[in-house]
């Protein structure tokens, strides 16, 4: 999947409050790699993510190899509109 960094920040802020912990839950990862995702790290429980940034407007572009936790971040955005 590929969207801007800035596609990725609005997602995550538009997230209620709660959400970063309820993925990680969901997923059985730690809260700070759902942070790390959405913060466009490339760190994801001490090793390389599945995550590639590239410069370009908007941020850049960012693709996205395993796109789980974007995918529970939008269900979660779809629930609460």
């Amino acid at each position: 999947m590929v969207l801007t960094f800035d596609e990725l920040r609005q997602i995550k802020h538009s997230l209620p409050t709660g959400s970063i912990a309820k993925i990680a839950q969901q997923l059985n990862i730690e809260e700070q790699t759902v942070r790390n995702f959405f913060g466009g790290d490339h760190y994801k429980d001490g090793k390389t993510a599945d995550l590639h940034l590239q410069p370009g407007p908007g941020g850049g572009v960012v693709t996205i190899e395993d796109t789980r936790i974007l995918e529970l971040a939008r269900e979660i955005l779809a629930s609460h509109s």
